[in-house]
């Protein structure tokens, strides 16, 4: 297992060729999100995938979230409706993840659905712009907390990631918020840290955009 640190832009910059070629190889990396650490491999590869649920002892059958560098990455994932697009444009990236139809299903997904979002973590979005959407379950044993050090998350996990990107102890609280779009009216599937139902007038929103 390889560590690197992870919190200012050098380290960063210097990280992200390493963590490609660990993702490029079907490798798994410990990443920092906003709150808590995850585990990124390629979503579209079925063994990656198959080592994330190993070393969370995650029962088959459910699927792993994805995180996403913008909105491109995540149209060519799944397919979302304009009233929701627009709601979502004022919202990311934050901490709020939705579940979509996919345009194709993939190795992350156990059904026609996946769940994503932008994250509000500068050095994940420079690395997602680097080697493209990953999954981000957090990294801690099925039935357990999130964790939100490294060594917590390595004491939790049933094996090593291949590499570790250190961004030190992160804000740890609620994980993200969880919205079904996935029908024609959104649903709360879990609360957290952002706020979904608050008002939205997308009228007002697109004339204040010009």
């Amino acid at each position: 297992m390889i560590r690197l640190p992870f919190s200012d832009a050098d380290e960063i910059r210097n990280a992200l060729s390493q963590a490609a070629e660990v993702i490029a190889a079907g490798g798994v990396v410990l990443i920092p999100t906003e709150s808590h650490y995850g585990l990124a491999v390629d979503p579209r590869r079925r063994a990656a995938v198959e080592k994330v649920f190993v070393l969370k002892d995650r029962p088959d059958g459910l699927a792993l979230p994805v995180v996403c560098s913008d909105w491109q990455q995540v149209d060519a994932l799944v397919s979302l409706p304009d009233v929701h697009r627009f709601k979502l444009a004022r919202i990311w990236p934050a901490a709020l993840t939705v579940v979509a139809p996919c345009r194709r299903r993939i190795a992350a997904s156990s059904t026609d659905t996946l769940a994503v979002r932008i994250p509000d973590h500068d050095g994940l979005r420079a690395l997602l712009y680097r080697v493209g959407p990953l999954t981000a379950t957090s990294a801690n044993r099925h039935g357990e907390p999130p964790c939100p050090t490294v060594a917590t998350a390595l004491a939790s996990l049933l094996g090593a990631p291949e590499l570790v990107l250190d961004a030190g102890d992160l804000a740890g609280g609620p994980v993200s918020t969880l919205i079904d779009l996935s029908s024609a009216e959104a649903r709360e599937i879990r609360s957290g840290p952002v706020l979904w139902d608050e008002p939205f007038d997308l009228e007002s929103w697109v004339l204040q955009d010009g």
